[in-house]
């Protein structure tokens, strides 16, 4: 072989090896396929966090003793997630709108709620949970667990979807659900296949979901009898926290107001300090679910944090 074509390929390698050792951001990489589980690098497990869209909730302000001035931006975001772990998937919440009340146009639509209360709600989106699921490979049937931060009804509008994944649940939280006598709040009807599904009742206030300490629901209750936020330990990310209704605009954590509908303020008080003092101690990051700048930042399925 000649010199110039030794020197051709030396060339050539030099340039191969440097591009498959090239740093890849994790949020251009590609979904994983359907039915592959994520391998854990160098003993340690790879876990991924992604983010799906369920719309723009109108909102007033003075319901959280806020104003407009105080929040700037007055609608809230809805949010759901899913955990992928090397043992399994976890749903952390499941949206406002269920996905059978209606037709995707590829438009935003906006959707009218009328809860058992008598109160209007509105909601505008454009995509079904479902669907978002089935596009990164995790439809509902094949998620392992589901866990929702409370029972409100724009957390749970595709929860009777998930009937077949092990329900992640306070005791307190279940028994307000799913009483001899339905609940008079909300929209029961989302959640109520629930008590059908396999169920573990978290006791402690800390449940470590796959037994690693990458995935651990905390207790925060106050909002409801049984409410909880999720950490998630990202590799390169590093650990966040989801606040399911901790807060709701980032001016409650600033102003220190609370919502006007708690079912106990102490403990609402409690359970914000035990989880500030946890971030401080983690490190992590909080992310308010509903705070419309905030998750208009997070990037969306199909794309995930790791």
């Amino acid at each position: 072989m000649s010199r110039r074509l030794v020197a051709g390929w030396l060339t050539f390698l030099a340039a191969a090896a440097l591009i498959t050792s090239a740093p890849v951001d994790s949020a251009t990489q590609s979904p994983p396929a359907a039915g592959r589980a994520a391998r854990p690098a160098a003993g340690v497990p790879t876990v991924r966090l992604y983010a799906f869209d369920g719309g723009t909730l109108e909102s007033d302000p003075a319901r959280y003793h806020l104003t407009p001035e105080d929040v700037g931006v007055t609608q809230l975001s809805v949010t759901a997630f899913l955990v992928v772990h090397p043992k399994g998937t976890l749903m952390w919440d499941t949206g406002a709108i269920a996905d059978s009340t209606w037709t995707p146009t590829g438009k935003p639509l906006r959707r009218r709620l009328v809860l058992s209360d008598s109160t209007e709600r509105f909601v505008t989106l454009t995509k079904t949970l479902a669907a978002q699921l089935r596009a990164i490979g995790h439809p509902p049937e094949s998620v392992t667990y589901l866990a929702l931060s409370h029972y409100h009804w724009d957390h749970t509008a595709n929860a009777n979807a998930f009937v077949g994944s092990t329900w992640l649940v306070p005791p307190k939280e279940r028994e307000a659900m799913l009483p001899e006598k339905p609940p008079e709040v909300g929209y029961p009807s989302t959640f109520a296949d629930l008590k059908r599904s396999k169920t573990v009742l978290i006791k402690s206030d800390d449940y470590d979901v796959f037994g690693d300490g990458t995935v651990i629901i905390k207790r925060a209750v106050g909002h409801t009898p049984g409410h909880q936020v999720l950490y998630v330990k990202l590799a390169k990310t590093g650990g966040v926290v989801l606040s399911g209704d901790l807060y709701h605009y980032t001016a409650e954590r600033t102003l220190n107001r609370l919502p006007t509908f708690e079912v106990d303020e102490a403990k609402t008080r409690a359970s914000r300090a035990a989880i500030d003092a946890f971030l401080q101690k983690s490190g992590a990051a909080l992310w308010i679910q509903h705070d419309f700048r905030g998750m208009a930042k997070v990037r969306k399925a199909p794309l995930y944090y790791d």
